[in-house]
């Protein structure tokens, strides 16, 4: 059977995901660009990684800045999501959709209310394909209470009802090393389709 990219897309869209708006400084301006391309890298060094498209001007923003901020979505947050999915020259009415920013002692715009906050600092970036990987140590983190902005299928979801009562530990921390008491651990999560 031969593998093509319609199908490719469909296997990677049944992989449920979080939404972040990856941000930049852009000479006192705020760039940003809707990516569930994004997962953990590393606990020591705690690494992030997130694919960016070639063509997207987020692509250049990365490399010549070398910061930005990781803002995780509520579930409240879509119109924030289909507004920086969209590829326009500026960034000029985000208020009008709820948008509002702060920003941190280095200048990276953070989105307020956002579910989480990651400040950023880029560490290495590899081609892969059409995209390229930004891994990048993280900083600072911030954590809000609330319920996340799910992707899946094409379609933003929100959240079901929690299934059981054990509460799983990345495969990659030493925390699940040591406790014999889970089954199955689960590894940190990563996706495709990450949007300009």
């Amino acid at each position: 059977m031969s593998l093509n990219q319609l199908d490719f897309r469909k296997a990677m869209g049944s992989f449920a995901t979080g939404v972040t708006v990856i941000t930049i400084d852009d000479g006192g301006e705020v760039h940003g660009m809707t990516a569930n391309a994004f997962t953990s890298v590393s606990l020591d060094p705690m690494l992030v990684l997130v694919c960016v498209d070639h063509r997207a001007r987020t692509h250049a923003y990365l490399h010549s800045r070398k910061r930005f901020g990781v803002n995780v979505l509520a579930s409240h947050q879509k119109p924030i999501s289909e507004y920086y999915a969209k590829s326009v020259e500026r960034h000029q009415n985000a208020e009008a959709i709820g948008a509002r920013f702060e920003r941190t002692q280095h200048g990276t715009p953070v989105l307020q209310d956002a579910l989480a906050y990651l400040e950023c600092r880029l560490h290495t970036s590899q081609d892969a394909g059409d995209h390229t990987i930004f891994i990048a140590e993280v900083e600072h983190v911030v954590v809000r209470d609330g319920e996340p902005l799910l992707f899946a299928r094409g379609k933003y979801r929100h959240i079901g009802e929690h299934i059981g009562d054990n509460v799983l530990e990345p495969a990659n921390s030493k925390a699940t090393e040591k406790r014999s008491d889970l089954k199955n651990p689960d590894s940190t999560r990563s996706s495709s389709a990450g949007k300009r």
